[in-house]
């Protein structure tokens, strides 16, 4: 286990010390590269506009999702009502998305009291 960790270290300390030397100058491709998405003269006024057509964008959005939304209910509901010819992979994803939904859930519980694992120990 010792051993491990110190391969880990070793790794980790190649890992920064990449980062180190060309961190810099992949930024800097990186901006020049995306130069037509940066704002130039970065003022808070364009920022709160930018700000604010985002957000009404995504309000904009909001119909089509309530269709999607709809029609995947529509299309859980056609499955309920046909489940004798349900296959045995369908139930397998629904099965997985169950799991999934859970662990999300489960996962949010825990950030929520700020990543402490609490329980009832008597």
């Amino acid at each position: 286990m010792a051993s491990k960790l110190i391969q880990v270290q070793s790794k980790a300390c190649e890992a920064s010390k990449f980062v180190a030397k060309h961190g810099t100058s992949y930024y800097r491709q990186l901006l020049e590269k995306k130069k037509n998405y940066i704002q130039e003269p970065a003022s808070v006024d364009k920022c709160q506009e930018l700000s604010k057509q985002l957000l009404y964008t995504r309000l904009a959005s909001i119909p089509g999702r309530c269709e999607t939304l709809r029609k995947e209910v529509d299309y859980a509901k056609n499955l309920w009502k046909n489940r004798t010819d349900l296959k045995v992979e369908d139930a397998g994803v629904a099965a997985l998305f169950g799991l999934e939904c859970f662990a999300w859930y489960c996962a949010g519980e825990i950030i929520g009291r700020g990543f402490t694992f609490t329980g009832y120990y008597p």
